[in-house]
């Protein structure tokens, strides 16, 4: 009878030791666990509901451009064939003295208030080469615009207009702190149908597009069409950031692939536009992108910088001892992320101006103290001693040595 009591606690001990792991396993699958909990706090703040009063504050200053162009035609009289092409008898029968003449070529932009004097900042391509430039503001009020100043390398043009009463100007921002994924609103003149509102984030920075030497753009999703060019790309505190300039189309529209040039080219160049000609810094040098693979083989931290791939014999940056295989990580004071952005960065610089310039050399931090000097827009020369050596074939031959390579 003693061991089968036995037997019976024991049992009963082993029942109620299960039914209490039991217990502990459910208890334990009911608590919450950290890293299964769905995440409830947002990465990011909410976007904004409406645009709608930075809509209203805004679109006073911002300005459609329509422009005249006069083409010329042929001269009276004049054909476009020889006394002895047999096609002149058969231009003859049809046209006879009925030469074209000159006509009128329309054109259509957008551009927006920077001040209250009426100077308005737009694209140099919808004004270049215009006879007639005439500025319609928001409230349907139309006034003739003169030219102030133009860039053709940064597609930037300064027009004014004579408006009495105040202008609502936009206050200028500062394109080096928008990041990717910012909001970004447009405003412009798609297709002339007015001021029309598009919004989007910012896509990319530092794009090169091939339109020039200081291609720099930020690339947005915001819907751009023809006639945008000119029209301010918006932050969400209504600072322009940006002037809406191209987009990348295989049908003439917006695919969300559209451009800006950054604000703070603008502000730079903006005195000497407004002087009427633009004088660019010139450093003497030759730069190139850094890669991963020059990032590893120059032992480089990040791969931010220039990397200076040839200097200028008798060059400012020559003369302050900068060298080839130095990357440049600072100018004047400005940290250069990429590479394209020290071009602008230097033509945008006073000439006679004693800038600082940061290189990493050999792993090594160096200081220069480099004067700018200016750059002279001249087409290619011709070398003098070509003659002596024989055929042009385009190119400058130089031994590689293990510097270069």
């Amino acid at each position: 009878m003693g061991t089968q009591k036995r037997e019976a606690a024991i049992q009963i001990v082993k029942g109620r030791t299960i039914s209490l792991m039991v217990f502990l396993v459910s208890l334990f699958l009911l608590l919450p666990i950290p890293l299964l909990q769905a995440q409830t706090k947002p990465i990011v703040s909410m976007p904004p509901g409406s645009f709608s009063a930075l809509v209203k504050h805004i679109s006073p200053s911002v300005v459609n451009i329509s422009v005249v162009k006069i083409v010329k035609g042929r001269a009276q009289g004049q054909v476009p064939f020889g006394p002895d092409d047999p096609m002149r008898d058969f231009f003859d029968r049809f046209f006879g003295d009925q030469m074209p003449k000159d006509f009128k070529q329309r054109g259509l932009g957008t551009g927006f208030i920077i001040d209250k004097d009426g100077s308005v900042l737009t694209n140099n391509h919808v004004v270049e080469g215009a006879d007639e430039i005439k500025v319609r503001l928001g409230d349907d009020r139309e006034f003739k615009a003169e030219v102030v100043g133009r860039d053709p390398k940064t597609d930037l043009a300064l027009i004014k207009i004579d408006a009495k009463g105040l202008l609502a100007a936009i206050p200028l921002g500062d394109s080096d702190n928008l990041e990717v994924g910012d909001w970004v609103v447009a405003i412009g003149n798609p297709f002339g149908l007015g001021n029309t509102v598009t919004a989007g984030i910012v896509s990319a920075k530092y794009r090169q597009i091939g339109a020039g030497a200081y291609d720099n753009f930020i690339q947005t999703d915001a819907s751009i069409n023809p006639g945008n060019s000119g029209g301010p790309l918006l932050n969400t505190a209504g600072e322009a950031v940006g002037i809406n300039s191209a987009i990348f189309s295989q049908g003439g529209g917006s695919i969300g692939i559209g451009f800006a040039i950054p604000i703070n080219m603008a502000k730079d160049l903006l005195p000497q536009l407004r002087t009427g000609k633009v004088v660019r810094g010139w450093l003497g040098l030759m730069i190139q992108k850094i890669t991963p693979e020059l990032k590893e083989k120059l032992k480089l931290e990040e791969e931010k910088g220039a990397l200076v791939g040839d200097v200028t014999a008798g060059g400012p940056a020559e003369k302050a001892g900068i060298q080839r295989g130095d990357v440049i990580v600072s100018f004047d004071g400005k940290e250069i992320k990429d590479s394209s952005e020290l071009p602008y960065r230097v033509a945008a610089t006073p000439v006679g101006k004693v800038v600082s310039v940061e290189v990493m050399r050999k792993g090594q931090k160096k200081n220069f103290q480099v004067e700018i000097g200016e750059l002279q827009d001249t087409g290619p020369r011709r070398r003098t001693d070509e003659a002596k050596q024989g055929p042009n074939f385009g190119m400058h031959l130089e031994a590689l040595t293990p510097e270069i390579a």
